[in-house]
Formats: C-alpha cells, structure tokens, sequence
C-alpha cells in the first residue's frame, strides 16, 4: 500500500504540489513593534509558528509579494521584509547543490542561519 505525499499550495502562483517540491517559510517577529516581521525559509519545517509553502523560484516569491499572500497567509498586518526569502532563492538558483531536493535538511538549515 503507497501512502499519498502531504500536498500543499504555493501562496505565489497558487498551484497545489507535493510538500517536498514547496518551501516552508515563517514570520519572526522582531521584538521593537516598529520593526516588520522577517519573513525567513523554513528548509527543515520545524520553525515555530505559522507556515505557508512557496515554490523556490523568483517568480512565485514576486507573484506572492505582489498579490500580499505573505501577510495573508501568515496571517500578519503591515510591511514585511522578505529579504532572506529571496537571498535564499538566488543562491539556490545559482548553485543547484543549494535546492531543495538535492540538499540535506542540515545542510540547508546551516546555510540559512549563517546568513
């Protein structure tokens, strides 16, 4: 018996996918209220708190920002910085060892911290 793979949509172009083809990102919430969340990838999925899945491209990170689907989502109001979303997905798309299928959940983890 094959047990189905958990499927998820991306908050971008809104296409339901298997979880492992999605990044899981989260808000961190600065502790200065004048500050906007972070929105921060998720690569191993065991961040605190409330998650939305996004495919790793450019192009659904823009089209969620554009459509507001990380306030959405993440159920947050206001301006956030979804800076390390993408310098995550750049370095990702320029060096493929970065992906999320080719990469160990440490590995990626590591790289997302030092950052």
């Amino acid at each position: 018996m094959s047990h189905a793979s958990p499927v998820r949509m991306c908050i971008g172009c809104r296409e339901r996918v298997a979880k492992s083809h999605l990044l899981r990102v989260v808000a961190e919430i600065a502790a200065d209220p004048q500050s906007a969340p972070i929105v921060v990838p998720d690569v191993r999925a065991r961040r605190a708190g409330r998650g939305a899945s996004l495919h790793p491209t450019l192009a659904c990170l823009d089209l969620a920002e554009r459509r507001k689907a990380f306030t959405r989502a993440l159920k947050l109001e206001g301006a956030i910085d979804t800076t390390a979303v993408r310098e995550w997905i750049e370095a990702s798309e320029h060096d493929p060892s970065n992906s999320l299928s080719q990469s160990s959940p440490e590995v990626l983890e590591a790289e997302i911290d030092r950052k």
